[in-house]
């Protein structure tokens, strides 16, 4: 019965394709030029509307609907129509008998015109498609793409529907040419798909983008978002997207642009070029946004990179058009305040204000963003935090998810004046075994704060803070010894970080990684690499497993990721067995994709292997070239002002790197001005242990006279004391040789380098750089030296000081804890006794 009733269909459906051709209501109903027209015909034929026609009819509203700017739209007008009802009807009763591609359309059509995503027709039509795909019917790949769309719009992730679309991917993947076919199937299957299919993916939609001259920018923002929903940051592919972005740049509006920035965000990828683009497009177009949804885009775009002028009238505005933002927006406006750390009082007191009457519209996480946004902002309105702080309790006894109690305990702890209640931390206890690092992290972190500010108040919560810390602690490293994947465990340790993680938790990882040491492969040194940068481990054998990983698999690792694994060697002035083989190897594989790398990007990687003591010629060439440098200033612009500094910072350290060791580069000190501006700016004071060990020095040498404090030298390195000895170890008098000496109590730093202080020194004489190292300039629970320290020494070395460095795990032991044990240690260093 069931093969006659296939054999039936098929027979109807042929015949009513070669009957429709000619068919008169048919070419009436593809005439129409307006919505009414459409209604009209089916309103006077609905006794002879085929499926074919219904399906047609469908379309065809879409398609006038799709063919008006978006605010001139009546998709309300068309869904409350009685004829739209009518249509409606005819395709349930007829889906049945419509072709396979037919009703894909029909639920396309429909679904564009905002009909309710589980209405009864969209269920009718999607139970029929998928009816039909378990019966091994053979959609064509576009119409699959679309099907596939439909499902994802409707928030079937990972229903079983989509896990057959998954299927039919899977094996039909090499047939796929199409890159505006493959990026939709991506995003709507990323949900239900395995990381090995995950990659086959990124690999066929890398060979398509290459195999095209010419991509819509629109292909390439699908294949940002699969990123985004995999959360997966793949350099290769985010490259080529950008520069499909960069060719298309004159076609993005907007929201495309407001769009790419945010994915960018999310996926940790920047560019400046793209930026500069975005910056000036915007820029000529500022008064265009006059509306609150472009304008409150425009803002989150061109806010952190506009400039003073542009800033100015984004934040009167924003000001102005306050009142008419929705909740969506204000916390739009909200973020890119934090990110421009805004200090505009008044439009923080309106944004304030608008809160207070978008707070109920809110869900958890929303309120937590909200809450954090105020807090970095230094909002001071009392009533609002009042307010936040009842609907954040309100989500907290009703939260069953560990992530959100974890996400709302930590909030709360921001919140001015907290007074911690009993609840709190019996939701936190509750919530402990469910918890992954992070959330523990974000507990732990609440409760040492609370401790900390006395929060506690009632003696029965804090031994109940107490009890709760001691399960926490216990809980976090249960969940570390049962760690077995490391994968899984780097992924919790992304956003680990703080006091309790390091004091508790932070031997106990180390030794799980060096565990699982024979799960290091090249997908996941990155990974490994971004840990051991944060937590300034210095663990030679996940350093050394990392060198020979990367060395075996040099050619597949990105050269942007190497930037990264060098960063950790250099940082932490550690050579690995293969010390020479490692580096040369990776800079080999750097310098032939110089072109993977930014402007400022190439600076930075500079002055990473200037740390380490490498400097390859084609590189230097590069980077200190006057065109180069040109474009360079014009990118510095548009990045956010900590990268900027950085970039600052490291040209200048790579600047006086190649002028003290490589001489032969001829590349002229051109730092000069920036230094100085710096020194002016900084607010460093003495400090009382350089005042004390001052003293001391004044008493060993025998006068103050005799040793300067605070010294910059040539090329604007800070010293914390400075002293001439002559060839029989005597000191030389500062003002014997006219050299003005700072005042302790008044000068806070030298600033003035080109005095008689570098006058040449007598036969045999020496001068004495002393230096004192705190725990910043080792890696953790270490004793060596990390790399910035270790090339300050070797440059003073070169500019003529015998540096004498004093640990600060040398001076506070107890074996220096008297005044006359200090200044024999001093006395000693000083005089290079033994």
């Amino acid at each position: 019965m069931l093969c006659l009733r296939q054999v039936c269909l098929f027979t109807l459906r042929y015949y009513q394709a070669r009957t429709l051709s000619s068919d008169l209501l048919l070419s009436q109903i593809n005439s129409c030029t307006h919505e009414d027209e459409v209604f009209s015909l089916v309103g006077r034929n609905k006794t002879r509307l085929s499926e074919k026609h219904v399906g047609i009819a469908l379309n065809m509203l879409w398609q006038l609907q799709k063919k008006r700017p978006i605010l001139l739209r009546t998709s309300d007008y068309i869904r409350n129509h009685s004829q739209f009802l009518t249509l409606c009807i005819l395709a349930e009763n007829k889906v049945e008998h419509m072709e396979d591609e037919a009703i894909v359309d029909t639920l396309y059509s429909i679904l564009r015109l905002n009909v309710e995503d589980h209405g009864t027709l969209a269920e009718v039509l999607v139970t029929e498609a998928w009816k039909r795909l378990e019966r091994q019917v053979l959609l064509s790949l576009p119409a699959l793409s679309k099907f596939a769309l439909c499902l994802y719009k409707q928030r079937r992730h990972c229903s079983p529907v989509i896990g057959k679309v998954a299927h039919i991917v899977d094996v039909k993947l090499d047939s796929i040419q199409d890159i505006r076919v493959l990026s939709v199937l991506m995003i709507s299957i990323s949900d239900v798909i395995s990381q090995s299919f995950r990659d086959r993916l990124l690999h066929k939609a890398e060979q398509l983008l290459e195999e095209k001259d010419e991509v819509h920018f629109n292909y390439a923002k699908r294949i940002l978002q699969f990123l985004q929903n995999v959360k997966l940051k793949y350099h290769a592919l985010l490259e080529k997207c950008n520069k499909i972005f960069l060719k298309s740049a004159s076609r993005l509006d907007i929201h495309s642009i407001s769009l790419i920035f945010g994915l960018y965000e999310q996926l940790g990828f920047d560019n400046a070029e793209f930026r500069l683009v975005a910056k000036q497009l915007l820029s000529e177009t500022i008064d265009d946004y006059y509306d609150p949804e472009t304008f409150a885009k425009l803002f989150f775009t061109l806010g952190p990179m506009a400039g003073p002028k542009v800033r100015e009238r984004l934040l009167l505005t924003a000001v102005r058009m306050a009142e008419e933002f929705s909740s969506q927006q204000v916390l739009v406006i909200l973020k890119t305040m934090q990110k421009m750390k805004c200090r505009n009082s008044h439009l923080l007191k309106k944004m304030a204000s608008v809160l207070h009457k978008h707070l109920d519209s809110y869900h958890v996480l929303q309120l937590v963003k909200v809450t954090q946004y105020l807090v970095a902002l230094r909002c001071h309105d009392l009533e609002l935090f009042a307010k936040l702080k009842m609907l954040l309790f309100g989500f907290l006894k009703s939260s069953v998810i560990p992530a959100d109690t974890a996400a709302i305990i930590r909030v709360l702890a921001m919140l001015p004046s907290f007074q911690v209640e009993e609840i709190i931390i019996n939701k936190a206890a509750a919530a402990l075994p469910q918890c992954r690092l992070h959330h523990l992290n974000c507990i732990a972190t609440a409760l040492v704060k609370w401790n900390h500010y006395d929060q506690l108040h009632w003696q029965n919560n804090s031994e109940l803070c107490v009890k709760l810390l001691q399960k926490l602690n216990d809980s976090g490293f249960q969940r570390l010894q049962k760690a077995n994947n490391l994968n899984l465990l780097l992924e919790e340790l992304t956003h680990v970080n703080g006091e309790w993680f390091e004091e508790v938790l932070s031997e106990e990882t180390m030794a799980m990684c060096q565990h699982l040491i024979d799960q290091i492969t090249w997908p996941n040194v990155l990974q490994l690499s971004f840990f051991l940068i944060k937590t300034n481990h210095r663990c030679p054998s996940l350093l050394d497993r990392i060198a020979s990983v990367t060395v075996e698999n040099i050619g597949k690792i990105h050269p942007f990721e190497i930037y990264f694994i060098l960063f950790l060697f250099s940082a932490l002035n550690y050579d690995p067995p293969a010390n020479e083989e490692f580096f040369e190897r990776c800079i080999q594989h750097l310098t032939s994709n110089l072109s993977c790398f930014e402007t400022h990007h190439l600076v930075l990687l500079g002055h990473v292997l200037a740390v380490a003591g490498y400097f390859p010629p084609v590189l230097i060439t590069r980077i200190f070239n006057v065109s180069f440098l040109s474009k360079l200033d014009a990118q510095l612009e548009v990045l956010p002002d900590t990268l900027k500094q950085r970039v600052r910072s490291n040209l200048m350290k790579l600047n006086r790197a190649v002028c003290l060791e490589c001489p032969e580069f001829h590349i002229p000190w051109f730092h000069e001005r920036y230094c100085q501006r710096v020194f002016r700016n900084s607010s460093s004071r003495i400090n009382p242990l350089r005042q004390h060990v001052h003293r001391m020095l004044t008493e060993i040498l025998g006068g103050s006279h005799y040793a300067r404090i605070s010294v910059l030298t040539p090329y604007y390195y800070e010293i914390d004391f400075e002293c001439i000895l002559d060839e029989n170890k005597k000191p030389l008098s500062y003002m014997a040789q006219s050299i003005p000496l700072d005042d302790v109590e008044r000068i806070h730093l030298r600033h003035d380098i080109k005095d008689e202080g570098r006058k040449a020194l007598p036969p045999g004489a020496e001068r004495i750089a002393l230096e004192f190292l705190d725990s910043k300039a080792f890696s953790k629970d270490s004793r060596h030296l990390k790399g910035e320290p270790a090339v300050k020494k070797r440059h003073l070395e070169m500019l003529g000081y015998r540096v004498v460095q004093i640990p600060h795990f040398e001076w506070n032991s107890m074996v220096l804890s008297t005044k006359g044990e200090q200044l024999e240690y001093l006395r000693k260093h000083l005089y290079g006794i033994q």
